[in-house]
């Protein structure tokens, strides 16, 4: 169990379609595997691709809700799927200093989403750890974004957690829906090892400034939900971290499942 002196590591998870949370294949056993790796946190704050807002908010509930936010055309079973994790209204206030003086609501009514629920139900199963979702303004650019994960740094030393789950690559309309495991399509592979590359090397103003990438980085990034939770796991960046990819593949063409930990701690402890 992670310590409050320890520093903990920072996790983008590329997380797919609402799925995989009653499914169990490599990425379910390799997200699980982060979890044990990284131990029990304090407190985990996410950052999904499914909640935006006007300003910023952070759930601030004792026992936020489960949201099943997609369609019926999903089985009934992820419907009954259920992440019971407590709320901690002292980390969303606590949340809320680190970016003062940006104004951020306390917010009794949203929940954990699936972009949320449906990673951590795998790399932490019993729901045992409180759970705050901070929301994106969808108004800001990624620079903007960028900068907010940086705000959030120091709760990496008070023993919470910092988990973003988007995609790098998200073009939904191109995906090949009836091939999960065919080969990437070459602007995504290309667009998908352009960014991985910035965060290999640290340079993330190479990903806050992805569009420069050009036709790759458009149809890669059709709108910037998915992409935009990755710039708060890259600011939130200490020097001494590592980037560990895994699991790392594209499914259906153009959904990518690439998942990074920035991890500071030694490798054989990160194992």
């Amino acid at each position: 169990m992670s310590g409050p002196a320890e520093r903990l590591p920072v996790v983008f998870f590329g997380h797919g379609s609402p799925m995989i949370a009653i499914e169990t294949n490599d990425t379910t056993a390799a997200w699980g595997a982060i979890g044990e790796s990284i131990g029990k946190p304090r407190a985990i704050l996410c950052v999904s691709a499914h909640w935006l807002t006007r300003g910023v908010g952070v759930t601030a509930m004792a026992q936020p809700r489960t949201i099943h936010d997609f369609g019926a055309s999903f089985p009934q079973a992820l419907f009954n799927v259920q992440y019971p994790a407590p709320g901690d209204p002292a980390l969303a206030r606590r949340v809320a200093e680190l970016l003062a003086p940006l104004p951020v609501a306390q917010d009794e009514g949203w929940g954990l989403d699936h972009g949320t629920w449906s990673v951590l139900c795998k790399a932490y199963p019993k729901a045992d750890v409180p759970v705050v979702q901070l929301s994106m303004d969808a108004s800001k650019p990624p620079a903007w974004h960028y900068e907010m994960g940086r705000k959030l740094a120091p709760l990496r030393d008070e023993g919470v957690l910092i988990v973003a789950t988007g995609n790098i690559v998200h073009n939904l309309p191109a995906m090949d829906w009836g091939a999960r495991h065919r080969p990437a399509f070459d602007w995504a592979a290309a667009f998908n090892d352009h960014i991985k590359a910035a965060i290999a090397q640290d340079e993330p103003q190479v990903a806050v400034a992805y569009e420069a990438f050009g036709e790759a980085a458009s149809r890669s990034v059709p709108t910037p939900d998915h992409y935009w939770p990755l710039l708060y796991a890259l600011g939130a960046r200490m020097p001494c971290d590592r980037a560990v990819f895994g699991p790392d593949h594209i499914e259906h063409g153009s959904l990518s499942m690439t998942t990074v930990m920035l991890d500071s701690r030694p490798a054989a402890q990160a194992a």
